[in-house]
């Protein structure tokens, strides 16, 4: 196995890079650094030489221009089981270097931080990185290749066994790292490039680069092997457990439900989740009662659910539900008395986690997979057509039924198509999920709604996509509601207009719909 004798350090990411570089050191390895990074390593008293002593040659082009020189990727490139390699070397006085140790420029998250301009993304666009990486990979079987700051202690503790050397098996998967990291890195930069073509808002060519963060037990059912990856290696794990079992693939599908509806609120809320589909939404002027009048829509059907808050979980919240079974709770944060009362549930997992979700884990597109390739969207983010509803029955709806209007929009949104929900301002009434017809839909809610005595005299009802006949208008005038709201759009539309007309509702236009399959 070659030994390590000389190693080249330039990282944009100085985490541990002092500790690092100073146990190279009392192991006799030698230190060429670049720019930032020497200055960080010199200030620490580290022994060290320029890549300008190195090479003769000053950085220019306000860095642009440092490691890109013979005497340096010769020095990597090289092999050291070819003749003529070493003789080239020798004839141009060039040292072997053992060692890349390379962490690139943060493109990924300067590209979806609000606010970068153009010239900031293209800047982060490393290049001198991305050719050492690739250098030194391509060569594992002479290099060592450290594209990741958690590398660093299984690198020293090889060389410090193994009197500096460094295993093949070791060299060759820290180099099929590096041309991951690589991939991700080329695609990221790709995609950003892409999206601004004349015409389409998506990319011309999708490359995904992911990263597993982790196994899961199993996928949607026992026997399909599954993980949970992330689009970005500086991206953690979206949440923190506090207690558990370990989450599985559809807890994990239940849980961005409930996240991305719970954060739809500003006010204190809850929402209830099971198969990715509300049993309950809540809000309140405190978090209990958001809580209560969530699970107050469908307890039997909350059994086993998901939970997120859009706020810290009380106490008072752990002593009402001691005894219900819920499968994940998630918020902000847990009171420690809460955890307390909690950690009776030793199964139940409690999870902190933005809510609503942090921006950087919706940067990219949403995508699904199909047989035979991907479908790509947009996420379906805001409701700007809440500022412009167009009120279209003789009826303008009342000042209580408006904001339940608006609240039950925000909701049935998130509700599997064919939706349609009844609800007062506070909180959800009955949910009709995944019908295949409308006024099916408007039919369930409604007996979902009476299965536990809730009364539905006053209440409003939304609708996810128009109705296409009046008969779903009429179920919900017989079902006691006064009010609707749905985007419009049927060629029938005048129908469901004059139906509400009839019973006297009040019903209001978006201009916008949205299905959720």
């Amino acid at each position: 196995m070659p030994q390590v004798r000389r190693a080249l350090i330039s990282v944009y990411d100085k985490t541990g890079v002092v500790n690092f570089a100073r146990r190279l050191h009392q192991l006799g390895i030698e230190i060429i650094s670049t720019g930032g990074t020497a200055s960080v390593l010199s200030d620490a008293a580290i022994p060290l030489r320029t890549v300008e002593q190195v090479t003769g040659f000053p950085e220019f082009l306000d860095g642009r221009v440092k490691t890109l020189h013979p005497a340096i990727h010769g020095g990597i490139l090289a092999r050291r089981d070819h003749p003529d390699h070493t003789t080239a070397l020798e004839r141009l006085h060039i040292n072997h270097i053992d060692l890349v140790v390379v962490s690139l420029y943060p493109f990924e998250q300067i590209a979806a931080r609000a606010g970068s301009t153009r010239d900031d993304i293209i800047e982060m666009i490393d290049i001198g990185g991305v050719t050492l990486l690739r250098a030194a990979a391509k060569n594992f079987q002479d290099v060592v290749v450290i594209s990741d700051a958690n590398q660093y202690d299984l690198v020293l503790n090889a060389l410090e066994q193994s009197e500096g050397e460094c295993p093949l098996e070791l060299r060759q998967n820290l180099a099929k790292d590096a041309f991951t990291r690589l991939s991700v890195y080329d695609s990221a930069i790709a995609n950003w490039l892409n999206t601004g073509s004349p015409g389409s808002k998506q990319p011309l060519k999708q490359g995904l680069g992911l990263w597993k963060v982790m196994d899961l037990r199993y996928g949607e059912n026992p026997h399909q092997k599954a993980a949970f990856y992330v689009e970005n290696e500086n991206l953690s794990l979206p949440w923190k457990q506090l207690q558990g079992v370990e989450l599985s693939f559809n807890n994990l599908q239940d849980l961005d439900a409930a996240r991305r509806l719970a954060g739809e609120f500003s006010e204190p809320a809850c929402a209830i989740l099971k198969h990715t589909t509300p049993c309950g939404v809540g809000i309140g002027d405190s978090i209990l009662e958001a809580f209560q009048r969530a699970l107050a829509t469908d307890l039997k059907s909350a059994f086993g659910g998901v939970v997120a808050l859009n706020q810290p979980f009380t106490t008072e919240i752990a002593e009402v539900i001691s005894g219900i079974f819920f499968e994940v709770i998630a918020a902000p944060k847990f009171e420690p008395e809460a955890l307390t009362l909690l950690s009776k549930k030793k199964k139940l997992r409690l999870l902190e986690t933005h809510i609503p979700p942090d921006p950087n884990e919706t940067a990219g597109p949403d995508i699904r997979r199909i047989r035979g390739g991907l479908l790509v969207q947009d996420w379906d983010e805001g409701f700007p057509e809440l500022e412009e509803v167009k009120v279209v029955t003789k009826r303008n709806p009342t000042p209580d039924e408006m904001e339940a209007l608006k609240f039950g929009w925000k909701i049935v949104k998130h509700v599997k198509s064919n939706a349609v929900i009844y609800c007062n301002r506070h909180a959800t009434l009955g949910i009709g999920a995944g019908q295949m017809s409308r006024v099916d839909a408007a039919e369930m809610a409604a007996l979902k709604a009476k299965q536990v005595d809730l009364d539905l005299h006053g209440a409003i009802a939304a609708s996810d996509a128009y109705f296409p006949f009046r008969d779903g208008i009429d179920v919900i005038a017989q079902a006691g509601a006064t009010a609707v709201i749905q985007p419009g759009g049927s060629i029938r539309d005048q129908e469901a207009i004059d139906a509400a007309n009839e019973h006297n509702l009040a019903m209001v236009f978006t201009g916008r719909r949205h299905f959720r399959h």
